[in-house]
């Protein structure tokens, strides 16, 4: 397994924020963070490639937004316009690993809005994802034979910041932010409803890596019989991040 990350721009105090309130980021802690985060992924069996911090766009340490990877290509997307500059090296790191497919402008899309579940996308429609951004994707991948779905999305920055895969047939999901109907015939298991943010969780190999900030949600998973892995992501956090936002994995 791969993962490729990005070191953290000292400029991620300007962040795009959507539904959080801005907060002093402390930069020397958030790359700590991160460093943590990427040990984690290699204690779980992954090869770090990182790539270098681009301290022009803040950001572009959160590598899910501008693409999405799946079997037989990686897509690079179009979302907020103040990223785009972040996808010329990102796409280079993949194209080692997957043929290309490009988005382009004006539709909108970004990788935190795509769950997959086997050949299943569902993708969320949200602030930094339209519905030509969809279609685009649906067409552009019609070859591969993945089927595509829409999904509203209430009170929250992405699809991911609701619901999450997290292997096994199951979702992780807060209900208050995204209908659960279409998800039904999945295994859903509900956060905490202390911790309306903690759908937003990671599987790597035989564990589900979560933050340190949603213990309730974490011990339930753990009841529910996954292996649970935490990770203190708080200054990251602060960007409107999770844990999926930081990598992109390829096997």
């Amino acid at each position: 397994m791969i993962a490729i990350t990005r070191e953290v721009s000292r400029s991620l105090g300007n962040c795009e924020l959507t539904w959080l309130d801005r907060q002093p980021i402390d930069i020397d802690k958030a790359i700590a963070q991160h460093r943590a985060y990427e040990a984690a992924l290699e204690s779980l069996g992954a090869k770090i490639i990182s790539l270098p911090a681009l301290e022009e766009h803040p950001d572009a340490v959160f590598v899910e937004d501008p693409a999405i990877v799946l079997d037989e290509a990686a897509i690079t997307t179009m979302g907020a316009a103040s990223r785009r500059g972040e996808r010329p090296s990102l796409a280079k790191a993949l194209a080692e690993f997957r043929p290309l497919i490009q988005m382009h402008e004006p539709a909108k899309l970004e990788g935190g809005d795509v769950m997959r579940v086997e050949r299943d996308l569902y993708i969320g429609l949200s602030a930094r994802t339209d519905q030509a951004g969809i279609d685009q994707l649906k067409d552009l991948i019609a070859p591969l034979g993945y089927r595509v779905t829409a999904m509203h999305l209430k009170n929250c920055l992405h699809l991911k910041s609701a619901c999450c895969h997290i292997g096994d047939g199951t979702i992780l999901i807060n209900k208050a932010w995204v209908d659960p109907k279409t998800l039904e015939h999945y295994r859903l298991i509900a956060v905490d409803p202390e911790e309306p943010a903690a759908a937003n969780a990671l599987r790597v190999g035989e564990s589900v890596i979560i933050p340190t900030s949603f213990p309730k949600t974490a011990a339930k998973l753990q009841t529910e019989g996954f292996k649970v892995q935490t990770v203190d992501v708080s200054e990251l956090m602060k960007a409107e991040s999770g844990v999926t936002c930081s990598s992109l994995l390829l096997e």
